[in-house]
């Protein structure tokens, strides 16, 4: 399978509708490669909730959107046991976790509890109601959106819950000019619309596997580790990336490469995904907040102040 040209077909496609975000596009690609779950974070209106339903027309996958409430059941998100009387037996109803692209919109709008109900869902691909676990159908990714400005009526992600998310990204205002072909796409009907799917579901998890054959060297895979340790050693850091950090990095780095038509992975590959990767992946310590240091610029020092490993990272090994 020729990767490059699967992710470029669907990166165009979600061009049509998705305007002057093609670094943020490259990470949704590359987040669905790795298997992966997105978190978005960004102001309403910039189109999270469109890009969401345009990667699924995009992969041929079925869509459910979650609209996360405070009100909100964890049975709302994962289905429910009803009675039937005719039969006089409990029938499951599959619950809207139950697609292959889900949007969780404003996720942190929901308690605790139901934000609790996403975690065996997003980990471990099924789902368990009075005792019988559920498969959730594949390709399954779960696309998150959060407002960073409000905060009344919020409850703000646990650490458990972030650390299920593969990448962290925002979208971000278009420009001027962007803008105004937003304005022009859309003045008779929206792109959307007419979007049509240009791989299949199947090609996705065929391209999954595919993209974990990618060569990763010994000198890489040390980087990506010492990447991540030096999260945890980092005085400005109260809390550092887990080994699922690590993981993380490892699985997107493999996708990165796949995309830009490597069978190998470089360092290079790494340090570009370290803040997406990471950066949501630590707690800022308080001297570090007091000089209004953000989790991502702390990550971008540190993979920029980290030596990258010399020597050959392709081998005859590589396939």
């Amino acid at each position: 399978m020729d990767l490059q040209d699967f992710g470029k077909r669907i990166i165009t496609n979600l061009e049509k509708v998705i305007i002057g975000k093609n670094s943020a596009l490259d990470l949704i690609v590359i987040g669905m490669l790795s298997h992966g779950h997105i978190l978005i974070e960004d102001v309403p209106g910039v189109g999270k909730t469109v890009l969401a339903r345009s990667l699924a027309k995009s992969v041929d996958s079925t869509f459910n959107r979650i609209q996360f409430t405070p009100d909100m059941l964890p049975s709302d998100v994962t289905g429910v046991s009803i009675y039937n009387q005719e039969n006089r037996k409990f029938e499951f109803r599959p619950g809207p976790i139950f697609g292959q692209i889900v949007l969780a919109d404003e996720i942190n709008r929901a308690t605790p509890k139901t934000q609790a109900a996403l975690l065996e869902a997003m980990e471990e691909g099924q789902v368990t109601v009075d005792g019988v676990t559920h498969i959730l159908p594949q390709p399954f990714m779960v696309l998150a959106t959060q407002n960073p400005i409000e905060y009344e009526g919020t409850f703000p992600l646990p650490e458990a819950q972030l650390d299920r998310f593969l990448l962290h990204l925002q979208l971000g205002y278009p420009s001027l000019g962007n803008e105004i072909a937003i304005l022009e796409r859309q003045q008779t009907e929206h792109p959307i619309a007419s979007l049509k799917a240009v791989v299949s579901s199947d090609e996705v998890l065929e391209a999954i596997k595919a993209v974990r054959q990618i060569y990763v060297s010994d000198p890489v895979k040390r980087y990506i580790v010492e990447l991540t340790q030096e999260t945890r050693r980092s005085a400005d850091v109260h809390l550092g990336a887990s080994p699922r950090g690590s993981l993380a990095l490892f699985r997107t780095a493999q996708a990165r490469a796949a995309l830009q038509g490597r069978d190998h992975v470089l360092p290079d590959d790494v340090k570009a995904l370290a803040v997406p990767v990471l950066g949501h992946r630590i707690i800022v310590g308080p001297a570090a907040r007091m000089r209004e240091l953000s989790a991502d610029q702390i990550v971008h020092e540190i993979a920029h102040g980290l030596a990258v490993p010399g020597g050959e990272f392709q081998t005859t090994n590589a396939q």
